[in-house]
């Protein structure tokens, strides 16, 4: 192989690496960065999570699910993940396995016996995960369910509770989009700010 050859073939590669390299900082960087930027500007809250602070703590995020377990608050929806993001799924049982229907039922009498209502009067959301495991939202009769119990809890009277509730429900999205819902976190966070 002459010099020639040995030139040619180093020139004929310069371009492609150089193609591949600047893709990489393309697409690899600038792109990445502005569709952060871009994240920040336009959806600011979004961008960092959605957490919400109170007195300087990090108390939660409106996006995930966390658990409540004081009387005094409402609750989400049962996590098949334990509430851990770092873990979020559905239990991925068939709705023909005898172990879903038996976890199903026990939700329900758990549910039932803690709001002290009837097993048929317990709304499903409450019995069953969501398909991520961490849904923050519950369904209006979800949190209905659960106001004697709250409001019992911190000495209210059951009509401020639910009319909390009621300003809490929130409509489809962009009207049409899911059922109306109410963000749990947000809810307890209005019950901690009621006047004591």
């Amino acid at each position: 192989m002459n010099d020639t050859t040995c030139l040619q073939d180093r020139v004929g590669l310069r371009a492609p690496l150089l193609f591949a390299l600047a893709i990489l900082v393309v697409f690899g960087l600038l792109y990445s960065l502005l569709g952060t930027a871009l994240g920040r500007v336009l959806f600011p809250m979004q961008a960092t999570g959605s957490v919400v602070e109170r007195d300087g703590d990090v108390v939660g995020s409106m996006l995930v699910a966390q658990p409540f377990a004081d009387a005094r608050y409402f609750r989400p929806r049962p996590s098949a993940a334990n509430y851990d993001p770092m873990a979020a799924a559905g239990s991925n049982q068939a709705r023909s396995n005898p172990d879903l229907r038996k976890r199903i039922a026990d939700a329900i009498a758990a549910v039932a016996a803690r709001e002290g209502i009837a097993a048929t009067q317990v709304p499903d959301d409450l019995a069953t995960e969501s398909g991520g495991g961490l849904d923050p939202d519950i369904s209006p009769a979800g949190a209905r369910v659960q106001v004697a119990r709250v409001a019992k809890a911190r000495g209210l009277d059951s009509a401020v509770v639910e009319t909390l509730v009621a300003e809490s429900i929130e409509a489809p999205q962009f009207g049409v989009l899911g059922p109306p819902r109410v963000n749990v976190l947000r809810l307890n966070l209005a019950l901690d700010a009621l006047p004591r």
